[in-house]
């Protein structure tokens, strides 16, 4: 995208991705290198189970694969998503003076696919106006997709969801090297 996109009085880059998150149903998030992307609802239960190793999130945190940090915020997740950002801080007191981290978590748990942003929404003043940049909404892959993620993220190995993701990117990507595919993937 164009860096003249980027900032304008005009509807720019940032104001479509809440409306492409809901009109399609796809998962957004950091997965990519702590890069955020879009990736389609038919693709994202092989993605997630990739990249969770086939583990929900209670058994990577039951085989010490996931911190107690970790494991704090994802529950506190789960028991409010989906959940503004700045709300989700708020409760799990990551605030001035509070725990620090915030950000290197919910990264983390984007790029293992146990965390999307559902929405982004934008603070409205007094008068009724929106203003300021959208505020991320989070929720888990299987609040925001339901019984189309939930009962199919674990539908194969890993290692199958994994090689038939390859197939399908080696396959209309024919001119880009597997390697280079392969890195991507692993984020």
């Amino acid at each position: 995208m164009s860096p003249a996109a980027w900032f304008s009085s005009d509807e720019g880059v940032w104001e479509w991705k809440g409306p492409v998150i809901n009109e399609t149903g796809c998962a957004y998030g950091k997965f990519f290198g702590k890069k955020a992307a879009f990736i389609s609802k038919e693709w994202f239960p092989d993605f997630a189970n990739f990249r969770r190793d086939g583990y929900d999130f209670d058994a990577r945190f039951d085989d010490e694969l996931a911190s107690v940090r970790d494991k704090e915020l994802y529950d506190l997740l789960c028991e409010n998503a989906p959940v503004l950002s700045k709300t989700l801080k708020s409760k799990g007191n990551y605030i001035k003076g509070g725990k620090k981290g915030f950000e290197t978590i919910i990264t983390r748990l984007q790029g293992q696919c146990y965390v999307v942003i559902s929405d982004f929404v934008y603070m409205v003043d007094k008068s009724g106006r929106e203003y300021g940049w959208g505020v991320a909404k989070y929720s888990t892959p299987e609040e925001f997709m339901g019984r189309a993620f939930s009962e199919n993220v674990y539908k194969r190995t890993p290692e199958e969801s994994y090689e038939r993701i390859l197939r399908h990117l080696t396959g209309i990507l024919p001119d880009e090297k597997r390697d280079n595919i392969k890195r991507f993937l692993k984020g």
